[in-house]
């Protein structure tokens, strides 16, 4: 039988994912949470991609367990699937403009599949046309600029903390 050897390493980014999503369980600005961080993350730094895209989604579905669940889960667990996803991307290209760009392109990615989704289902007063789906789009825009400034504040805290933690001879030696 082949031992698993699990590294240091990855105790310490399991750690900074389930911190994650237990902020989202704290008092917090509408979608200034970590949990598109801790997607982006995830899929960054866990090696195997089954962990990568079941820890993300488990800390999600474990925390809406708590604060509830909506009609719109499926577009939110998918989103936070295809934030995995570019994660995964992120990994051979890790600079800090690249995180920054990820960072942008998980808020954006979640605010157009969770809008569509919003749309589609009917539960808000749009009509279901072109100008309705704008409608939804422009009155989500403080729901998304929240996000991207939750993305950029939870994706700096996360990134920089494994770097710090990583390369801390080399951070604190100066």
């Amino acid at each position: 039988m082949k031992k698993i050897e699990i590294s240091p390493k990855f105790y310490v980014v399991l750690t900074m994912i389930f911190a994650g999503a237990v902020m989202r369980l704290i008092p917090h600005w509408p979608n200034f949470t970590p949990i598109a961080a801790i997607a982006l993350f995830g899929g960054t730094f866990l090696k195997r991609k089954d962990l990568a895209f079941l820890i993300p989604v488990v800390a999600m579905l474990l925390s809406d367990l708590i604060i509830g669940f909506h009609s719109t889960m499926f577009a939110v667990y998918a989103s936070f699937i295809a934030i995995v996803s570019l994660g995964m991307f992120l990994q051979s290209r890790l600079t800090v403009v690249n995180t920054i760009s990820a960072s942008l392109a998980s808020s954006i990615l979640f605010y157009l599949i969770t809008n569509f989704a919003s749309w589609t289902s009917g539960i808000m007063p749009y009509p279901m046309n072109v100008a309705g789906l704008m409608q939804s789009y422009i009155a989500g825009l403080p729901f998304f600029f929240n996000g991207i400034l939750g993305d950029l504040f939870y994706n700096s805290v996360l990134f920089g903390a494994l770097y710090m933690v990583t390369n801390r001879q080399t951070v604190f030696s100066k």
